[in-house]
């Protein structure tokens, strides 16, 4: 896989799957810019790390639920290194309550982070792009949460089955541009963000019961998104790409009897 000579912007990219992603697409020679919200010693860490790998590095704080912060963002892709070449949509942010007892507040951030900050993204890349009249690669990152109705994370589903429609119509809006968009359905990713909801122990329990026995890293999921952004899936757009270790399957247990 070579990136070479491409700029990809990674929204949420300082920590978990982003910054998983970052590496990998720096691993394969591509220049990332890596957007955060507010930690801003997590984003310049990874972006040293990049440099390292002897791929460029931008560093670009926002906000991606507010649409004019992100048009900032590609914009200043595009000032420095005078193009874009790729997105990977990451940034997400949920909480867990029951629908009837949520704090409105946290569901709508939800929404506004996970679907709206999705759609902002996609689109200020996608004009981009266009007016580049070169192609490009967009990954969205969304979830099996678009699928499966995980109670206590309603604003979370609804969001990630959102995007998951957004990316599929963005495929076939921006085929004829030779821009291809596609989704990564991660499963149950060993990252920072698992632990505002679960225990290490939970974890720890939690990944026995993954029929691969164990949580997924951040770098396996960064590495197959940077293979869906190659020029080895070019003929690849309007596709979901699900890694989640088999928890998705319909009956999922370690138990060899099936039973839960």
């Amino acid at each position: 896989m070579d990136l070479s000579n491409q700029k990809i912007l990674v929204t949420g990219g300082s920590q978990g799957i982003g910054r998983g992603a970052a590496l990998e697409l720096a691993k394969a020679g591509a220049d990332v810019a890596v957007n955060y919200r507010s930690n801003s010693e997590a984003a310049d860490s990874i972006a040293d790390e990049i440099r390292a790998l002897g791929s460029q590095a931008l560093v670009l704080q926002g906000d991606v639920s507010v649409q004019s912060e992100v048009e900032q963002m590609v914009s200043n892709v595009v000032k420095e290194w005078g193009e874009i070449t790729g997105l990977v949509s990451n940034a997400a942010y949920s909480d867990r309550e029951l629908m009837i007892k949520a704090d409105m507040d946290g569901f709508k951030r939800t929404v506004d982070v996970s679907m709206w900050g999705a759609f902002f993204a996609v689109r200020a890349v996608s004009q981009q792009l266009v007016k580049q009249e070169n192609g490009g690669s967009i990954v969205v990152v969304s979830s099996p949460h678009a699928k499966i109705p995980v109670p206590t994370a309603m604003a979370y589903n609804m969001s990630k089955a959102a995007i998951d429609h957004m990316a599929r119509t963005a495929a076939i809006e921006l085929a004829k541009y030779r821009i291809r968009v596609n989704v990564v359905h991660p499963g149950w990713i060993d990252t920072p963000g698992e632990r505002k909801f679960f225990s290490e122990e939970q974890l720890e329990e939690g990944a026995k019961k993954i029929p691969w026995g164990r949580l997924g890293q951040p770098e396996e999921i960064g590495r197959l998104i940077t293979f869906m952004m190659s020029s080895d899936c070019d003929y690849m757009t309007g596709n979901t790409a699900l890694m989640d270790g088999g928890i998705s399957l319909p009956w999922w247990s370690n138990r060899e009897d099936g039973k839960q």
